[in-house]
């Protein structure tokens, strides 16, 4: 019996295998991929973050659950993979944002702080004795008027997009961005594509009670979770332009 092709090359996040990959870091990738889907999108007018976090029982309190988090007052990062790993990687990315401002007195750039987070977690993927992070992030802010949207991975890499997805139904919300995300897009329509997809990669009902929306906008450059009343609301107008599409085409 032939021993697999990754036998051996799994065991240490030091080790390359033959073909150049590093197995841990490609494991790390999975368990980002089975968390919940979580969404970002920047327009001229600001960026919304958007969560699932449905649960996996009737017995949780669904406002316990926390994928969506404020980093700085201009800053607000949505999480998909462990959680414990994602509390970790918050916490580091507020720890970053303070010293910025106090060293700097100013507040920190999202780029910059988002390559000081993928700073360290390219470190985890290089030492022995620790293992990557099973989480990613989407960072968003505004900075000097600027609308940023970055998505890291557990391998470090860094890539900024106008709108993604990460999660386990990343690849279905990113086919609705690709169909209908404009560069003109406004904060609304923003708001009602980011619903639109996690309905689209989801198996359940999409409602108040398992989505979160936070947004930064220009006009007002702080970190704003919706409430659960106003999501409720702009999932209501979804429903009414989608029965409304529905009768146009029966007709």
């Amino acid at each position: 019996m032939q021993p697999l092709q990754n036998a051996g090359y799994d065991r240490a996040i030091t080790v390359f295998s033959p073909d150049g990959r590093l197995f841990q870091v490609e494991y790390a990738r999975e368990a980002v991929k089975r968390g919940t889907t979580s969404i970002g999108i920047k327009c001229n007018e600001g960026v919304v973050l958007a969560v699932d976090k449905r649960t996996t029982s009737d017995l949780v309190e669904s406002t316990s659950i926390e994928k969506i988090f404020k980093i700085d007052s201009h800053i607000g990062a949505a999480t998909s993979g462990l959680v414990a790993d994602a509390r970790a990687l918050v916490e580091r990315a507020r720890i970053e944002a303070q010293i910025n401002k106090i060293t700097y007195s100013e507040p920190i750039k999202v780029e910059t702080l988002a390559k000081k987070l993928c700073d360290m977690l390219q470190m985890y993927t290089q030492n022995g004795g620790v293992r990557p992070f099973g989480s990613a992030l989407i960072i968003g802010g505004i900075y000097e008027n600027n609308c940023r949207l970055f998505e890291t991975d557990p391998s470090g890499a860094l890539i900024e997009y106008k709108a993604t997805a990460i999660g386990s139904g990343r690849h279905t919300a990113m086919d609705v961005f690709e169909d209908n995300y404009k560069d003109d897009i406004t904060l609304n329509e923003s708001i009602e594509l980011a619903l639109t997809a996690i309905n689209e990669s989801t198996d359940h009902e999409t409602s108040s009670d398992n989505v979160e929306i936070a947004i930064i906008t220009k006009e007002n450059p702080e970190y704003t979770k919706l409430s659960q009343e106003k999501v409720q609301e702009y999932i209501d107008n979804i429903v009414t332009k989608q029965d409304e599409e529905k009768t146009k085409d029966e007709e």
